[in-house]
């Protein structure tokens, strides 16, 4: 699949080959959908948790005798059904990891990606260079490369200098091109990569 290659004007400045392997890749959306789950799962800290009747404190007697004051029988103010009492069937603390195969998470980086070239929604930059950080300058390019849509831009190294200016855009997000995961590549509409994160999304999509 032969795509443009644009400066930061927005200007056809050469083409280039996207590796079929990569940008052909047969699309599964189950497994894509697996790498999705897994990947929010993973996020999550599991460090919910709620007091049982066995942790708060008080109840050490019996509210009122048994029987003879026409009130409901109760055995210990910590019960749940008391204000102040302890919750029942509480959130514990637990792990939510979920495991997949490297193989499996990387098809589903190609099925990703192969969605996004042939909806067209891939746009290929010579290089992506700003001299100092600018969020204005990131907007204007950003309009000439994406219009209004909201925009992934990987990046082949850490540059501090783009991640600063886009840091304050609600609707871009910079991301290490070896850092790349499903999630990010569905939450935006366009995906911005320079031919160096091109090179090594290649290096390890590739083989």
């Amino acid at each position: 699949m032969k795509v443009d290659v644009l400066n930061m004007q927005g200007k056809k400045v050469d083409t280039t080959e996207l590796p079929p392997a990569i940008f052909e890749a047969p699309v599964k959306k189950d497994l894509m959908h697996q790498a999705l789950v897994r990947q929010l799962a993973n996020a999550r800290l599991g460090t919910h948790k709620t007091k049982s009747r066995g942790e708060v404190s008080g109840g050490g007697r019996k509210p009122w005798r048994q029987k003879g004051t026409g009130r409901a029988r109760h055995g210990s103010r910590r019960s749940p059904i008391w204000v102040g009492g302890g919750k029942a069937h509480t959130p514990r603390p637990r792990k939510y990891t979920r495991h997949m195969p490297r193989k499996m998470r990387r098809a589903a980086l190609r099925s990703a990606l192969s969605v996004k070239a042939a909806q067209k929604e891939v746009v290929v930059l010579d290089e992506l260079k700003m001299e100092r950080p600018k969020t204005k300058e990131m907007v204007a390019i950003l309009e000439r490369l994406v219009g209004q849509a909201s925009a992934l831009i990987l990046l082949a190294e850490s540059n501090e200098t783009i991640e600063k200016s886009v840091r304050n855009l609600p609707d871009a997000k910079t991301l290490r091109a070896n850092y790349l995961n499903v999630r990010d590549l569905l939450g935006y509409e366009r995906l911005i990569m320079p031919l160096g994160a091109l090179d090594i999304i290649q290096s390890y999509l590739g083989s």
